[in-house]
């Protein structure tokens, strides 16, 4: 069961300051008393339109970004009529700041209007593109969808894989066995998934029990002690789950692998296997076989179907 969608904690224009303002060059022009306005969304908004007065589409709930074409409009038109512009964009409370790249000087008229909307405005000398860049990876490590995971990430052939299954499945057991023969442990008991740009889920370990696993019978392991620093990682992309049921009856199983079931993290569908655990049975190199299957799936080589192809070639044939 995938816990609830939560949010990353919040941000303000301060906070973006406070932690990128080496990084993107960033220096506050006007409105040190209105930093605390919050930034929501992880894309930002060129305002061209919206200066020259068209303010349809305009998206007041992102950072505004005023690069040479803006500023270089600004200037050769009249202040009263970009005054009146600005004042309309401004007019609502979600803004949260105006940042000029390139190292252009605000013009007067941006100064007056931010401080009649109590905006901040502040200015990079990073060229615009690689501003925008730089600052939208921020924005989505901050602002990124995150949910809590009960299971373990383990990367196996450079796929991740999130294990999951019923208490005392034996899923950390699973994962130790991985380990000896190889592969790289993300994260055991909680896995903290985040949805990045392009609809990626990247899991890593909250930090307080980071490289740690706890088995039962053993107690809490150090796995960088146990099997070396090379045996862990700080994040992977979660590209399959594998849920491990104990069971006392395999016939309900698919044995072709025709069938492929996907499991819905914040909104991102990854593969899905269920895998019947029985006495006897070596889930480690099951899980491995799994990953190396996926990824030729990933390649578009599907083994099942391309059997299947073929046996109702043969079956036309006859």
């Amino acid at each position: 069961m995938i816990p609830e969608i939560s949010s990353n904690k919040g941000l303000t224009v301060k906070d973006l300051l406070k932690s990128r303002s080496n990084v993107l060059d960033l220096k506050l022009v006007v409105g040190a008393s209105y930093l605390s306005r919050e930034i929501t969304a992880s894309v930002i908004n060129r305002p061209g339109l919206a200066i020259a007065g068209h303010l349809e589409q305009f998206k007041s709930k992102r950072i505004q970004i005023i690069g040479q074409g803006e500023h270089a409009f600004c200037l050769k038109s009249e202040e009263r009529d970009i005054l009146r512009n600005l004042d309309k964009m401004f007019s609502g409370d979600d803004v949260p700041c105006v940042i000029f790249t390139g190292g252009l000087k605000p013009p007067k008229v941006f100064r007056e209007s931010a401080k009649k909307a109590k905006i901040s405005i502040l200015l990079t000398s990073m060229p615009t593109a690689s501003f925008i860049r730089e600052l939208t990876i921020f924005l989505d490590d901050r602002l990124a969808a995150i949910t809590h995971i009960h299971g373990v990430l383990v990367n196996v052939y450079g796929l991740g894989v999130l294990i999951q299954g019923d208490s005392g499945v034996g899923k950390s057991e699973c994962a130790l066995e991985l380990l000896k023969r190889g592969h790289i442990l993300i994260a055991d008991d909680v896995v903290e998934v985040k949805r990045r740009i392009g609809y990626m889920l990247i899991g890593h370990s909250p930090r307080n029990i980071s490289h740690y696993m706890e088995v039962r019978g053993l107690g809490i392991i150090d796995i960088e002690l146990l099997f070396g620093i090379g045996a862990t990682m700080d994040q992977s992309i979660v590209e399959m789950q594998v849920f491990l049921e104990s069971v006392t009856n395999l016939k309900n199983y698919d044995r072709t692998g025709l069938a492929s079931d996907t499991i819905n993290i914040l909104d991102v569908n990854i593969p899905s296997l269920r895998v019947p655990v029985t006495p006897g049975r070596n889930l480690a190199i099951l899980i491995e076989v799994a990953a190396l299957n996926q990824r030729l799936k990933n390649q578009g080589h599907s083994t099942a179907n391309k059997f299947n192809e073929d046996l109702i070639k043969k079956m036309k044939g006859k």
